[in-house]
């Protein structure tokens, strides 16, 4: 499918895997995108100037680099930071089109449905899009399925007039007229009250009054607040909604001159980076934030996981706003037709955006995408492109084939750069991820045969010997369990599973007759150097080890999607690293497991990621493990302590070991090597047959999995 792409300062029509439906979203066909002047334009601009300019425009992303450089390395960072500018940014947040599909969970939409959709990140610029239920609004009886794609725009100016709380008769200033400007005015004049633009830009003024508009000014050739005393008979106005956006400040305090005392200014645009409490004390003026759409937004709960607020302790929400919108577009009472000033097709998206860039540039494009819809009796399977091919098929060489699902940070920052560093063991065959433009940027810089969105495909072909899972802790358990029936092997990024259903079918699966596929779980610590050191070392004791190990994970805030039904906990996720490490230096199964949380008084910290956790092995060695998630950042997360036979070992944040009593190397490193590559090597020579056996054996990594269940 064609999908608009951000690359270096413009956007071009790129081919991308079309997306499959997922649970709880929806599979639309587009008809129309919207394009908006203001928003979408600087992004563009922004990803056009030098690393450099943009890195003083946002130092909070340097320091995010500098932090990934320190934790990963040099090249870890930069493979990561080259792919996501070389995959390009999606654009686009507002589109009209046909239900082709609905995922589980949904029950109130079908195949045929015409729609609305919202939200940067789904309904972008694409012929194809999947988005979550609570970001589409079916279209009323009659509506055209171009103004409907105005609709997140729409949603912006409805929540940024609910905040003013106009009243009939009020005097409101709407300081912007641009697009969301004019449809905020055009609602303020419908709700009854008297509205005033401003603006700098004649041509906006001029449907400012088309839109009832009592008074049009422009403050770059008249005394705005003097026209508005006159018009007010001294009172000024009641309300302010700010829709401008600038970088000065100034532009601010001119809005809140506007107002009478006690008025309210609601801030739907950008001003500058300051407030002057002199425009706001002395009258003592509302200030009010409108946020994008309305309640919801920013709310993975809602937008992500579809938990709907309750109607009557919150009317309206940022669906019911743009529900909303779209009616008063099919009653008339909202006429978008003369804002929107051309249409494009999608193919020539690159002359939309250069358009944007005129003297006169114009308020809203369109793009165009046909309306013709795939057969809607099997549209789950419609005919449309889910992958892409990126180089010439690799031969049979004697390689590994793997495919790689899941192309988020640690696929991108790990686990790729690996297969590519161990490429006489491995070759990328594919990239699978559930946005196309991801895999095709990741195929094409690791030369991949394809990309795809579609894991089915990956399991059908048979090409793909190894499937390496990066995805959402949720969906290990079902795409392993998968992958092993389709006769792969499998490497699935930690945890296993999440349930101990999945636990057991996973099980059974090896329980049954005949030879299996090999499975790998990302318990890479065991073969980092340092862990290999310890190894050696304590392999000749004549006592059982006494083992103690502190992880301080970090805060993670409590709506994090670790803590939630997507991640499993951070013990699952997380700790069973730790547990698979002890598992390797003790040699012996575990027979008993106990854990204690902590009680926090207050409600910043959880229970569930700090726990101390107690572990007997059969072979009398104990140990404790410390999951902390309070303890002070600067700190190095990972220490370990063993102490056997009146000797002593620490292990330091796998950047050097110590022993006391016992010659150990020192192992110093500048960063942590916790043993990643050192583990797909190992994976690499038992699926080439250079190696007996499984890197981790099936029982402990089932036992491990459990043990974590046990603690959580």
């Amino acid at each position: 499918m064609l999908q608009a792409l951000i690359k270096k300062g413009k956007v071009e029509p790129a081919e991308v895997p079309a997306p499959v439906v997922t649970p709880g979203c929806v599979l639309i066909k587009v008809v129309h995108s919207c394009i908006s002047a203001g928003t979408e334009l600087s992004g563009v601009q922004a990803s056009g100037r030098s690393l450099v300019r943009q890195a003083l425009e946002q130092p909070q992303k340097v320091v995010k680099a500098l932090n990934m450089i320190r934790a990963e390395g040099v090249q870890r960072a930069l493979a990561r930071i080259k792919s996501k500018l070389d995959a390009g940014s999606p654009t686009g947040y507002s589109a009209s089109g046909v239900v082709l599909a609905v995922g589980q969970g949904i029950d109130d939409l079908r195949p045929g449905d015409h729609v609305a959709a919202a939200g940067a990140g789904y309904a972008n610029h694409a012929e194809y899009i999947d988005v979550p239920r609570n970001l589409v609004m079916r279209l009323p009886d009659g509506l055209d399925f171009a103004p409907a794609a105005t609709v997140t725009l729409g949603g912006i100016a409805m929540q940024g007039v609910r905040r003013a709380a106009l009243a009939l008769g009020e005097h409101v200033v709407v300081y912007g007229a641009g697009i969301l400007g004019l449809l905020a005015l055009r609602m303020a004049v419908l709700s009854g009250a008297r509205a005033v633009a401003v603006d700098i830009d004649d041509r906006r003024l001029d449907l400012a009054r088309q839109l009832g508009a009592e008074l049009a000014l422009n403050p770059s050739r008249e005394d705005v607040l003097a026209a508005l005393s006159r018009h007010t008979g001294g009172r000024l106005a009641d309300a302010v909604i700010f829709c401008a956006a600038t970088g000065d400040s100034k532009v601010l305090s001119t809005a809140f001159g506007l107002l009478r005392r006690k008025g309210r200014l609601v801030m739907v645009g950008v001003w500058g980076s300051e407030l002057d409490r002199n425009d706001i004390y002395a009258k003592e003026i509302d200030f009010l934030i409108s946020t994008s759409y309305g309640p919801g937004r920013y709310d993975p709960a809602y937008e992500e996981g579809g938990c709907d607020y309750p109607y009557d302790y919150v009317r309206w929400t940022e669906n019911r706003n743009m529900g909303e919108y779209l009616r008063l577009l099919a009653s008339g009472s909202l006429d978008v037709a003369p804002l929107i000033q051309q249409t494009y097709p999608i193919g020539r998206v690159d002359e939309a955006y250069a358009a944007l860039g005129a003297p006169e540039k114009p308020l809203m494009l369109l793009l165009d995408y046909g309306r013709e819809v795939p057969n809607l009796e099997d549209a789950a399977q419609a005919d449309f492109p889910r992958s892409v091919p990126v180089a010439p098929l690799r031969s049979k060489d004697g390689r590994i084939r793997s495919a790689v699902v899941g192309a988020g940070n640690y696929a991108l920052g790990v686990h790729l750069p690996n297969l590519q560093a161990l490429s006489e063991l491995f070759s990328v065959h594919a990239i699978c991820s559930r946005t196309g433009s991801r895999a095709k940027a990741a195929a094409e810089q690791y030369r991949a045969s394809y990309a795809t969105t579609d894991y089915q495909e990956v399991l059908a072909d048979g090409d793909v010997d190894l499937v390496v899972l990066c995805t959402r802790h949720n969906l290990h358990g079902k795409q392993v369990l998968q992958a092993l029936q389709a006769g792969k092997h499998v490497l699935v990024e930690k945890p296993l599973c999440l349930t101990s259903e999945e636990l057991d079918a996973i099980a059974a699966f090896y329980a049954g007759p005949g030879a299996k596929p090999l499975l790998a779980v990302g318990f890479n610590r065991r073969f980092s150097p340092h862990a290999q050191a310890v190894a050696k070392a304590v392999s000749g004791r004549t006592s059982p080890l006494f083992l103690r190990y502190r992880m301080l994970a970090g805060y993670l805030p409590h709506d994090h999607w670790t803590h939630g039904p997507e991640g499993g906990g951070r013990i699952v996720g997380e700790a069973c690293h730790v547990v698979d490490l002890l598992r390797s230096l003790v040699r012996s199964p575990a027979r008993s497991v106990s854990a204690a949380s902590l009680h926090p008084a207050e409600g910043q910290y959880s229970a569930s990621d700090n726990k101390i956790i107690t572990l007997e092995y059969e072979d009398g060695s104990v140990a404790c493990i410390e999951y902390c998630a309070l303890g002070a950042p600067g700190l190095p997360k990972e220490l370990l302590e063993v102490h056997f036979d009146g000797k002593t070992l620490v292990m330091d944040n796998f950047q050097s070991l110590a022993g006391h009593g016992v010659k150990v190397p020192a192992l110093p490193l500048p960063q942590p090597d916790k043993g990643q590559l050192a583990m797909l090597r190992e994976l690499g020579l038992a699926l080439a047959g250079q190696r007996a056996g499984w890197p981790i054996a099936l029982e402990e990594l089932l036992e491990t999995t459990a043990i974590t269940f046990a603690a959580r």
